[in-house]
């Protein structure tokens, strides 16, 4: 008996570590959840870039961003929302 009690608070499958694993298991569902949300966000400029029908905006935007171009009577700001 000693040695299941030993054992069931020690080791590799012992009840504390039982507690450690769904720790974990709740910060990976959090950073799946998380990736889930930038995919969706991706995709859905994917689409607006697709060959089928490209959104002059998006491609615009995205021109500006990569490369830097304006006109010379125009000011861009680009504002980062911080989630990537």
């Amino acid at each position: 008996m000693a040695y299941f009690v030993f054992h069931a608070f020690r080791g590799e499958y012992s009840i504390p570590a039982l507690k450690e694993l769904q720790q974990q298991e709740v910060l990976l569902n959090a950073e799946a959840s998380h990736t889930a949300s930038i995919r969706s966000e991706l995709e859905a400029k994917l689409v607006l870039l697709s060959d089928d029908s490209i959104d002059p905006d998006m491609l615009e935007e995205q021109v500006r961003k990569r490369l830097g171009f304006a006109h010379p009577d125009e000011v861009v700001i680009f504002m980062d929302n911080g989630q990537h």
